[in-house]
């Protein structure tokens, strides 16, 4: 199954997409995601300049092969660009793999694990009503596990809650930090009122919503590690399924400071793109589940490796998710959740209508579950016309200050 021609789909319908198409001689066309938020360019190029003129005349087949061949032929490895790069390419030969072989990627991967993928939305409020407003909108779509963000009272802007009034209905589901402008927005940023207001915060949603509905809280890699240990001991009484990013984990030593102070159970990855990331922390388990995306952590060949060695050690998944990651990395995200035994949640923010314009994808989501659909391949497909009424438009992550000014992890 040779390949004959592969071009890179830069596009924006509501943010910034990279989309692989690779096409054999036979007519098959995949698709692979190379998305990296605010750095999207970088990773175009990558693919454009250095990886699709090596890919002409490769077998399609030989999935293991070419990934072995991209990551180790560049002598320069891993990092976010790299391994998107890698990623891209990896899901659009699983697409073709699965499509010739006339089934569903996941069947290729061994086969269903489970009959539906427990998904957990993101809900937020600048205040507890809105908060409760935003849980209870979740709630009657469907969604059985709910990520809670909070506005910090003395900070201005803060992750995960839009700073837009809510919409009749709730619009909390619609969330995305990328703002379109030349350069980064700069947030503020206080540890010590977050540290605050946070217990308050779930104690009130517990008492709102009783014990059994999943809670979640991203911390967004704002604290030090001791920071993170008196935060999780805070909210053990409120039996979080997971506290998120809790402290920037490149130190993966300091995941045992936070492990001896508290049981509230760790998700730590979403910016990591290797195995190697992970090593201590899954060796030694300190933490609960693995965050990283299938876009950014070198593609299904990649992450099912990384899943299998935290299946060792009873670590579970919780792939990555948001809106910056493209139908296409969902899908190849779903078809990997639904075949791996330690499969434990995955982040959900649905696209937008534009973005559901240029990606038809058949993925569905009900009952708070997700499934990829039996298609063949991936189950998504790029309108390359609608793709086109969308160019490329600079957009870029916050950044955080602190009160003294200093830049902090935002």
């Amino acid at each position: 199954m040779k390949i004959v021609a592969a071009e890179v789909v830069v596009t924006s319908p509501g943010r910034n997409f990279v989309t692989l198409k690779i096409t054999t001689e036979d007519g098959l066309i995949g698709l692979g995601d190379g998305t990296l938020n605010g750095r999207e360019l970088a990773v175009a190029s990558y693919l454009r300049d250095h990886v699709v003129p090596l890919l002409l005349g490769r077998d399609a087949h030989a999935i293991e092969d070419t990934w072995q061949f991209l990551y180790r032929s560049a002598y320069w490895r891993r990092g976010p660009v790299t391994m998107s790069a890698i990623a891209a390419v990896d899901v659009a030969l699983w697409d073709l793999k699965a499509k010739a072989a006339g089934m569903p990627l996941y069947q290729l991967l061994g086969g269903a694990s489970r009959t539906g993928i427990l998904a957990y939305g993101h809900a937020s409020g600048r205040d507890t009503d809105e908060l409760f407003d935003s849980i209870r909108h979740h709630l009657e779509l469907g969604f059985r596990a709910i990520r809670v963000q909070t506005a910090v009272p003395g900070i201005d802007a803060v992750y995960g809650v839009p700073t837009r009034p809510a919409t009749p209905g709730g619009r909390h589901d619609d969330y995305e930090p990328a703002q379109r402008s030349p350069l980064p927005a700069e947030e503020d940023w206080d540890t010590t009122a977050y540290l605050r207001h946070i217990p308050t915060v779930f104690e009130a949603v517990r008492s709102e919503f009783g014990p059994e509905l999943p809670l979640l809280h991203d911390g967004h890699h704002r604290m030090t590690p001791i920071q993170a240990a008196r935060l999780g001991k805070a909210l053990e009484p409120y039996d979080l399924f997971w506290l998120e990013d809790c402290t920037p984990a490149e130190n993966q030593e300091a995941l045992r400071l936070v492990r001896q102070h508290t049981t509230t159970p760790l998700a730590i990855g979403e910016v990591f793109n290797s195995v190697w990331d992970y090593q201590t922390l899954i060796r030694e388990q300190l933490i609960d589940y693995v965050r990283s995306s299938v876009t950014h952590t070198g593609g299904i060949t990649a992450m099912r490796k990384l899943l299998d060695y935290a299946a060792l050690y009873q670590v579970k998944s919780g792939i990555h998710g948001p809106t910056d990651i493209s139908p296409v990395g969902m899908a190849a995200a779903l078809h990997l959740d639904l075949a791996i035994h330690n499969f434990g949640v995955q982040e959900l923010m649905p696209h937008g209508p534009l973005t559901n314009e240029v990606f038809r994808q058949t993925y569905t989501f009900e009952d708070g579950y997700l499934h990829p659909g039996d298609e063949p391949g991936l189950g998504v497909e790029l309108d390359e016309e609608a793709a086109a009424r969308f160019p490329y438009e600079p957009a870029y992550l916050p950044f955080n200050r602190l009160k003294d000014g200093t830049v902090h992890d935002w």
